[in-house]
């Protein structure tokens, strides 16, 4: 059973995978994204900061798919402190359509305390049809909170930070956006086995996959889909991405999910815990460094 599309709340439906280009060179960027487009993904992710809309661009043209065949996402990054509308414009340009499907505020802190005042003009983009969609990136809580203060048009998505070691965290923030209608689209997600392995996480993601017969890094999309996040991944490898997309036929227990959330909240104890013992060793260092240079000088 493939992915199912995620209801959005303006009306459209968004494919719950894309594949993201995030840190990929130009150089093989084109490529990459044309593979993941061969093998089935239908939703690219990409941004201004990422220097690579040229390349997806090219990628989508070379596949010979219609427009309506594939949901592009772009970011307003504040690139060269360019307007949110030129921006756009620049972006629509590089990557060689008449619009983009999704268009987000790539962080608040571009906003420079204005969120209110910088959605107005992604509003304004979604008039002139510059873009079907809006929504919001690495938003917080309290600037969700801001921006619904005055907006006219809501945000569709936010996309976070989304896994295990920061579930804890972000809980607070995925049940606000529930509450209006707000997708999370997670990214980074893989982060346990990636960055940070031999944590807690470890254990009931190796369980549950050995149990279900799969790889541990599908049970960690798996348990982002069971979020009801749309999950933004990427691999250059085929092997992988077939395998990401065969997470549409994964289906984790409430159990599984729960053990998962558990493992990721000792983990965020696991990890302060680590950095203390990093701080206090590079303390007892430089205390031993001070104790030999007073030493030295007796």
């Amino acid at each position: 059973m493939p992915f199912k599309d995620i209801q959005l709340n303006d009306g459209r439906k968004i494919p719950a995978i894309g594949f993201g280009s995030w840190k990929i060179p130009k150089d093989v960027c084109s490529g990459q994204v044309g593979q993941a487009i061969d093998l089935g993904f239908d939703h690219l992710d990409t941004a201004q900061v990422y220097r690579n809309e040229e390349e997806v661009g090219q990628a989508f043209k070379e596949s010979g798919l219609s427009r309506k065949d594939v949901w592009i996402t772009t970011k307003w990054s504040g690139l060269d402190d360019k307007e949110p509308k030129q921006s756009c414009e620049e972006s629509l340009s590089k990557l060689g359509i008449s619009y983009i499907d999704l268009y987000l505020i790539h962080h608040p802190r571009l906003c420079k305390g204005d969120i209110k005042g910088t959605w107005k003009k992604l509003e304004e983009l979604k008039k002139l049809g510059y873009v079907k969609s809006i929504g919001v990136s690495n938003f917080t809580k309290e600037d969700l909170q801001e921006l619904l203060s005055s907006c006219h048009i809501k945000p569709v998505v936010n996309q976070i930070l989304l896994h295990p070691y920061v579930i804890k965290q972000q809980t607070p923030l995925l049940d606000y956006m529930s509450t209006h209608h707000i997708v999370p689209e997670g990214y980074s997600t893989l982060i346990p086995l990636t960055s940070k392995p031999n944590g807690p996480v470890d254990k009931p993601v190796n369980e549950i996959a050995k149990r279900l017969n799969v790889k541990p890094e599908q049970v960690l999309l798996a348990w982002s889909k069971a979020k009801n996040a749309v999950i933004v991944t990427t691999s250059s490898r085929k092997e992988r991405l077939e395998g990401y997309l065969n997470v549409g036929d994964i289906e984790l227990t409430k159990d599984d999910v729960k053990a998962i959330d558990h493992a990721g909240a000792k983990g965020e104890l696991w990890e302060a815990r680590k950095q203390k013992m990093a701080a206090a060793s590079k303390y007892v260092v430089a205390a031993g460094l001070i104790g030999y240079l007073v030493y030295s000088k007796l």
